[in-house]
């Protein structure tokens, strides 16, 4: 379909269809999104947004924070297997998207991000910023953000924890103390998935076995003085199964071994926030450091670390910081990375940062930031980013734009080779340049926001992997030309009746290298349903959750190697809830209901249909 004729379709469609992108019209209060040098009202930011909340998540029976995201517009989840997903934003590679867990970077070095199991539990919200974000996050935001809050605990003693059993088991528990001055809190989780034969030759099952803590804590050192901290320590064990280099099709393309996998995570970050000339300007300073390692016990095996000093300067310009209609902000980083794969080379920038808010009594708002890195391996990059957001008056209609910059700094592997391939040490970044428009519009007495965005992004020196050495020796490159990128997002949410709640998204995307062949793996059309629907005066539940995915090429690894179209899918999942006691609750999930046969990438299919039971208590 052109892109065109798809805008129409999709805009033409926006006074009758009753889906929504945020969700806090439902009372969820004020949400604030971390895009920026400080946090900033939804309703005022001027780029695509999504946030999931963790009660949306417990209510539809979500238990990964992958399947979280397969509903989110713009995003594409793309699975082999249970241990390895990545998440695609707007059609960009998944390195283009940096996850942060609580602001901090999630995973060291320059790799992307590979979700495995992440558990759901003791999470607060899910914020997926969409678009061109490097400007407040570095070169590894090109694409956009998903930052994962987890509970820190409200006034007073909390406790729950939980036990689901299925196709494996899992768990987890929360314990938090919070006062007027601070608190502390500790998360667990674990999982052992029995999984499945990812093989699909009738062998043993690929399971993932995998543990999570976390320690956050904040106080309140004087009136003006605030410190915290938070740690965070993963350890994972996966299942896998051996490629076949002689597979003459999908069927045969995984052989079934024992192989197994270890992964390491270990975050942690101090921070100290000062208030000055009354609050009118306030101070940050904070220190990260995210650590991985991986282990494969064949052939290889690799270790990361990041570090990042951040300082923020927050200035109110006609009042307090946290409440000024107008406010400026800069901010100095300091980054190291390091990583086993070249133990000669170390990366180091520093970067000046600055931003301008305006709220103005007309209802435009206003975001504009610029950012200049200084690399000392790299060409030093500027990037910038302008967002606007227009609540027309007296009518239900908020109108928003943005359009930015981003750049992609080439990984060790790429530049020093690994795994029995070649690295290319004369690669230069990639440089990303994006904008999008949107309408969003409250109907029905406020109980449905319907919003649609129309994206454009064009990325220059894309780096490319060849399986085939190239001439000059290596199996990496920068590609000529422009990588265009465009597409529709459509979101939302409509309460029905006072018990029963609809969803909905949409995302049309068109991906196209340079030369003009698609992206792999990235759908063309996804479309998500959901629903939920209370009963027993509010104490049960039950939702539905369905998932099309069509459009997603991706290149075959044996014969000819070509690219060919992947089958369509369609997954249907449900859950249901029901309070036992105050404390007390049951829960049952089955995913893939339908058990369809399905994939994300060739030769690697997904999970058939499952079920689970939990018990859920708090106190």
């Amino acid at each position: 379909m052109p892109m065109r004729l798809a805008l129409f379709l999709l805009t033409s469609a926006l006074p009758v269809t009753v889906l929504a992108q945020q969700t806090d019209t439902f009372n969820l209060g004020t949400i604030y999104l971390d895009a920026g040098l400080s946090p900033i009202d939804a309703r005022s930011y001027g780029r695509a947004n999504t946030v999931i909340t963790g009660q949306q998540m417990q209510e539809r029976g979500i238990a990964t924070v992958q399947d979280a995201l397969r509903q989110v517009p713009g995003l594409s989840v793309g699975a082999t297997g249970e241990s390895n997903t990545q998440i695609r934003i707007r059609g960009a590679e998944g390195n283009h998207t940096l996850v942060l867990i609580d602001g901090i970077r999630a995973q060291a070095g320059d790799q992307e991000y590979y979700f495995s199991g992440l558990s759901a539990a003791n999470i607060e919200r899910i914020e997926v910023l969409r678009g061109p974000q490097s400007v407040f996050f570095g070169a590894d935001a090109s694409a956009g953000v998903i930052n994962i809050i987890t509970d820190s605990g409200a006034e007073g003693s909390q406790a729950r924890a939980g036990v689901e059993y299925g196709d494996g088991w899992s768990g987890y528990a929360h314990v938090s103390r919070r006062t007027t001055r601070g608190g502390v809190a500790l998360n667990f989780s674990r999982r052992n998935d029995h999984g499945y034969d990812i093989s699909g030759s009738g062998g043993e099952d690929d399971g993932l076995r995998a543990s999570s803590i976390q320690l956050s804590g904040d106080y309140q050192l004087t009136d003006a003085l605030r410190a915290g901290l938070h740690l965070r320590r993963v350890d994972e064990e996966y299942d896998y199964d051996a490629s076949n280099w002689a597979a003459t099709s999908a069927d045969d393309y995984l052989i079934d071994s024992d192989a197994r996998a270890d992964r390491e995570e270990r975050t942690g970050q101090l921070w100290l926030e000062a208030e000055t000339l009354g609050g009118r300007l306030t101070h940050r300073l904070s220190y990260d450091q995210t650590r991985y390692r991986f282990d494969d016990h064949q052939w290889s095996e690799a270790e990361a670390r990041t570090e990042l000093w951040k300082y923020r300067a927050l200035y109110g310009i006609d009042g307090r910081a946290d409440d000024a209609s107008q406010s400026i902000a800069f901010g100095l980083e300091r980054r190291k990375d390091e990583n086993s794969l070249s133990d000669e080379q170390r990366r180091r920038s520093t970067s000046a940062i600055m931003e301008y808010r305006a709220a103005l009594a007309s209802g435009l708002d206003l975001q504009l930031g610029l950012r200049h890195d200084d690399n000392d391996v790299f060409n030093d990059a500027t990037t910038w980013s302008l967002g606007v957001s227009y609540q027309l008056p007296n009518a239900p209609l908020r109108l928003h734009a943005s359009a930015g910059t981003g750049v992609v700094n080439p990984s060790y592997l790429e530049l020093f080779g690994g795994y029995g391939y070649a690295g290319n040490p004369n690669l230069t970044p990639e440089e990303n340049r994006g904008f999008d428009l949107g309408a969003e519009a409250t109907l029905l007495d406020g109980r449905a926001v319907v919003d649609v965005t129309y994206f454009n992004e064009r990325l220059e020196n894309e780096i490319t992997f060849s399986s085939v050495t190239l001439p000059d020796g290596t199996n990496y490159y920068n590609q000529r030309g422009t990588s265009r990128r465009e597409g529709v997002e459509i979101s939302g949410d409509y309460q029905a009746t006072d018990d029963l709640s609809l969803g909905a998204s949409y995302t049309y995307l068109d991906a196209k290298n340079p030369d003009g062949s698609v992206e792999l793996r990235r759908p063309r059309h996804q479309l998500g349903l959901n629903a939920t629907l209370l009963f027993a005066e509010g104490r049960g539940s039950i939702s539905g959750d369905v998932v099309h995915s069509s459009g997603s090429y991706d290149a075959e690894s044996w014969g000819s190697y070509s690219v060919k179209e992947l089958p369509s899918y369609t997954v249907v999942n449900v859950a249901s809830g029901y309070d036992l006691t105050d404390r007390v609750r049951l829960t049952g999930r089955v995913t893939n209901l339908l058990d369809e046969d399905y994939s994300d990438a060739w030769g690697y299919p997904a999970r058939g249909r499952a079920a689970y039971l939990g018990l859920h208590a708090k106190w």
